[in-house]
């Protein structure tokens, strides 16, 4: 009886301490700001491998060469596994999947992430219906492949035809004329709301990155996830596409994050080198709150081989608590 007794008081004062805890947000996950409680686990996203220069790397290979490197997960780029497929001869249905997801599986390696691109700043809605069924497309190869999130666009204007024009450009292009931003983001709200239900079907959190066009800049982004206002839209926060005050922009974007891209540029980049500071970049990230995964994009123009174990190397160090 005084066991039992012991047991119930131990009980009861479990139950008072976790009623003095905040309740996470259903939406993100995050703990209060500064409560981190491990290092970040790093993935790696096959565009690492493959800058869409060339023979794409078979998926296989990079998932492989993620395990024996050390890597905690792998992130999918939709792109890099079509060109893959079709290199093959092969089409990207349930059989491909479940071959990936089981060979992920095989080597001990979890699936993270799934980049995708949709653009939805277009006046034709044909257009624009064309890339929501896209995006719909590519939740539903996330649900498949085992993925809880996929990386989203805005999209953008189009009046910079070339992408190495808009890399020099810093990422701004010019809106059309007899067209507003205004817009713009109102159509990217509509074919996000629209997705919304979808994404809730299937359980894969989209996150939409500041990845040139209107998502250029974290107000942009968040212009987007607050106008939406649902918790299947969410951001993935790459550290390399803030060219103007990126750690400012970092700070406003990161209790938003569902997933953050971290790129490195050994060997110099294939557009740019940013100097990114990652040890600071994990402070604003665990102050934030931020507990979810950290994938690499080795930007740089060095073999992945070398370059990216030494990406491995470099944000373990600076995502270590």
């Amino acid at each position: 009886m005084l066991q039992r007794r012991q047991w119930l008081a131990g009980v009861a004062a479990s139950g008072a301490l976790a009623a003095t805890r905040p309740i996470q947000a259903s939406s993100g996950g995050a703990l209060p700001p500064g409560m981190a409680t491990r290092p970040y686990r790093i993935g790696v996203s096959t565009y690492s491998f493959w800058h869409f220069k060339g023979k794409p790397v078979p998926i296989f290979d990079c998932i492989e060469q993620a395990a024996l490197m050390g890597f905690d997960g792998v992130e999918i780029l939709h792109v890099h596994m079509e060109k893959d497929a079709e290199a093959r001869g092969r089409k990207v249905n349930g059989a491909l999947l479940n071959e990936i997801k089981q060979h992920a599986f095989s080597v001990g390696i979890p699936l993270m992430g799934f980049s995708t691109h949709q653009g939805f700043v277009s006046p034709d809605p044909e257009v624009r219906k064309k890339n929501v069924a896209h995006t719909a497309e590519c939740l539903c190869l996330a649900h498949e492949l085992g993925i809880p999130t996929i990386r989203v666009n805005t999209g953008r204007w189009g009046t910079i035809k070339s992408f190495d024009d808009l890399m020099a450009n810093k990422g701004r292009e010019p809106v059309p004329e007899g067209r507003t931003l205004d817009e713009g983001f109102g159509w990217v709200r509509e074919c996000y709301e629209e997705l919304v239900p979808t994404a809730e079907k299937y359980g894969v959190v989209m996150g939409l990155e500041n990845h040139w066009g209107l998502g250029r800049e974290a107000a942009g982004v968040l212009r987007v996830i607050h106008s939406v206002k649902s918790p299947w839209l969410r951001a993935t926060m790459d550290t390399g596409n803030f060219l103007e005050n990126a750690y400012d922009q970092m700070k406003a974007l990161a209790p938003e994050a569902v997933l953050v891209q971290a790129k490195t540029y050994f060997g110099g980049g294939e557009w740019y080198t940013l100097d990114t500071d990652h040890a600071k970049v994990a402070s604003i990230l665990r102050d934030s709150g931020y507990r979810g995964w950290i994938s690499l994009e080795m930007e740089g123009k060095e073999d992945p081989k070398t370059a990216v174990p030494k990406s491995l190397e470099l944000l373990r160090k600076a995502y270590a608590l």
